[in-house]
């Protein structure tokens, strides 16, 4: 078995898992993750959710067709089938997504679509939808020396704490040529993609950082960047709206705890909504502000 480390477990893997750092062989596994041939579609005690994705307590079964299938167990296991010929790449961009996602669930964090940056111990989260530019941003904050707690996939304990996890990137092609990044030596997070896997090579730190600081960002939106502040009760909201593949948690019946760590959450943050200029994209203006923003909030 190989031994990984991410989001503060430990994993021994019957599958190579080259995007993460090695574990401490031994330290006892809190997630084991084995290649099983034998799975099949559920016919009995299962909820289906969609037209491949089936749900029961403390358990979520994901097929993803001419790819593979996982069933995620107990926030313990993950069972592996990839289907034949598929590349190892394919396997372990959903393995690392989906699976590791409905696995946080199940072992009760507050799972987050976005990225988590140490902005000097403390992370600031950015959120938002696929194609708002949160992958970009985060490498140009590793870039000016911050490190990435966490890119896609955040999880959050219940101390309002980031926990480190996959020491990577995830940047398409024209974001790494914005951002005069090489990519020949880069791997690709598929072989058909035009998307790289970035090694974070200041990502070594295990320890949870609080949570102080959560930007959304959005998309064409004003004629410049503009930045708004979300205050009260109405910053519960955008954290449910930028949970992780939100349908998983809900039809593992994890709703009502899930509610309720948003709203602790909520409670403990500086929350701000960033719009981007209807056309260009100045991410280290992004950043400028970002971080003129933090500043403030410091003080204040």
């Amino acid at each position: 078995m190989y031994v990984y480390r991410a989001y503060g477990l430990t994993l021994a893997s019957e599958l190579a898992l080259p995007e993460l750092l090695p574990g401490n062989p031994g330290n006892q596994a809190d997630v084991v993750i084995r290649h099983d041939p034998d799975l099949a579609v559920p016919e009995t005690g299962w909820t289906q959710l969609s037209p491949f994705a089936w749900t029961r307590e403390q358990g979520f079964h994901l097929q993803l067709p001419g790819i593979a299938q996982f069933v995620i167990e107990h926030g313990a296991s993950i069972r592996v089938s990839p289907v034949e010929g598929i590349d190892a790449a394919s396997v372990r961009v959903f393995l690392l997504g989906s699976a590791l996602g409905a696995l946080l669930f199940q072992r009760g964090f507050l799972v987050l679509h976005g990225n988590a940056i140490d902005m000097g111990g403390q992370a600031m989260l950015c959120l938002g939808p696929s194609g708002a530019g949160k992958s970009t941003l985060a490498a140009a904050f590793a870039a000016r020396g911050y490190p990435v707690l966490a890119d896609d996939v955040v999880a959050i304990n219940d101390d309002c704490e980031a926990l480190p996890g996959i020491p990577r990137i995830k940047l398409w092609e024209d974001s790494a040529a914005r951002l005069q990044i090489e990519t020949t030596s880069l791997m690709r997070i598929r072989p058909e993609m035009e998307k790289f896997n970035l090694p974070l090579a200041n990502h070594t730190s295990d320890t949870p950082l609080p949570v102080r600081w959560v930007y959304l960002l959005g998309q064409g939106q004003s004629d410049g960047f503009k930045l708004t502040p979300i205050r009260g009760m109405a910053r519960f909201q955008p954290l449910m709206t930028n949970t992780y593949r939100r349908r998983f948690m809900e039809g593992m019946a994890l709703h009502p705890q899930h509610l309720s760590r948003c709203g602790k959450l909520a409670a403990r943050i500086h929350l701000a909504c960033v719009a981007r200029p209807r056309t260009g994209f100045d991410i280290e203006g992004l950043a400028d502000l970002l971080e003129a923003d933090m500043a403030l909030a410091r003080q204040g």
